[in-house]
């Protein structure tokens, strides 16, 4: 995995357990991009994103923030674990050299 040079958007007013939460599936599609990933862990990982992000706006505004400072898309990760019958998510696209 590359060393990041970028920040995960996150609210203040979350607790600790929910910023975890966030933060593991903000990896796992880190994960679907740089490396691949279980299918089934990144919709374990979006259940308890959903636990904590529950409204479709503010999943966006995440998605948005994560995209713009990482390159890396959400929203596809998600699409693609949740209608791919692939038990590995290998996404293409951003270039990570």
């Amino acid at each position: 995995m590359n060393s990041q040079s970028y920040s995960y958007p996150l609210d203040p007013s979350w607790t600790t357990a929910e910023m975890e939460q966030v933060i593991a599936m903000l990896r796992a599609v880190e994960d679907a991009y740089e490396i691949g990933i279980d299918r089934q862990e990144i919709l374990r990982r979006y259940d308890a994103f959903k636990q904590v992000v529950s409204s479709k706006a503010e999943e966006k505004k995440i998605g948005r923030e994560f995209e713009n400072s990482s390159g890396y898309v959400l929203y596809r990760v998600v699409k693609e674990a949740q209608n791919s019958a692939n038990k590995q998510i290998k996404m293409a696209g951003k270039d990570n050299d």
